[in-house]
């Protein structure tokens, strides 16, 4: 065997070795012949000409996560919030990924940050902390049209963190440290005010019960001399009867007391009583 047969077999060889090509599952290989797109090499085995053709690109057709990482976003009413997210996309057009745009991972995560900021922007600080559903939707809707023009499909979007950021915490805390002290005066003033509310009914309403009391006193008492004066008229015997009792009651006491040493009796009690009376 001639030395250009043994070069002729080891060229064979060679060529057989670089034209065979085993494509992973979950890849697909984008071979180019003479700079030119040529074709998407699939799972399995695949034979190229090695020397006109070749492997240009190596895409994945796995879903690719893209972390996006974590930025400053300045809302409508000038508050700044930080705020990083997720992206799940996938490579459904292998040219176009490869050929319309250098570098789509790159790309993604650029639109989705851009596109984040924007969002973010038109809200006030309340409602980007707490519309997380309305923002993921309209940053999915927001780079969906833009992933398609480079063959990608947006799978989902997730925002993973949205909070303020330190010096507005700090200040958000100190405004809300504000308003419950806001709410405890006003809150103590009130309890205050309705306190002297209740005294003042409850002042109120027992001078009224003392003067309806005193009104039901005086009835009685303009009764009860109604009644003695009638009976002193027709009977002076029952005033008399009744003065000299009262009369006799009210010495008992005073000999009984522990301040009297000495109590006078009158000599003429009947006499006394009748004084009283205006007897004869």
């Amino acid at each position: 065997m001639t030395e250009f047969s043994l070069v002729l077999i080891f060229l064979v060889i060679v060529a057989i070795i670089k034209g065979v090509r085993i494509v992973p599952q979950g890849e697909e290989w984008v071979v180019e012949r003479l700079g030119k797109f040529a074709g998407v090499l699939t799972p399995g085995l695949h034979v190229i000409n090695p020397i006109f053709t070749r492997v240009s690109y190596k895409v994945t057709t796995k879903d690719i996560i893209l972390d996006v990482p974590e930025q400053e976003v300045i809302t409508r009413d000038n508050a700044v919030i930080l705020a990083n997210a997720v992206a799940f996309i996938k490579v459904t057009k292998i040219d176009r990924a490869v050929y319309g745009i250098e570098n789509f991972r790159e790309a993604m995560r650029n639109m989705v940050q851009t596109s984040l900021r924007s969002i973010i922007g038109g809200m006030d600080l309340n409602q980007a902390l707490t519309s997380r559903d309305r923002i993921k939707s309209e940053l999915k809707l927001a780079i969906a049209d833009e992933a398609l023009d480079w063959g990608l499909t947006v799978k989902s979007v997730e925002i993973q963190d949205i909070k303020p950021s330190p010096n507005m915490q700090d200040a958000m805390e100190r405004q809300a440290a504000a308003e419950r002290e806001r709410v405890a005066v006003v809150t103590e003033a009130e309890g205050a005010k309705q306190s002297l509310i209740l005294n003042a009914e409850a002042r109120l309403e027992a001078a009224r019960k003392d003067a309806e009391a005193q009104m039901v006193a005086a009835k009685a008492s303009a009764e009860s001399i109604k009644f003695i004066t009638e009976a002193v008229q027709e009977n002076n015997a029952s005033a008399m009867f009744l003065l000299g009792d009262r009369y006799i009651t009210a010495l008992q006491k005073m000999s009984t007391s522990e301040n009297s040493k000495v109590v006078v009796m009158p000599g003429d009690l009947v006499g006394a009583v009748k004084s009283l009376i205006g007897g004869k």
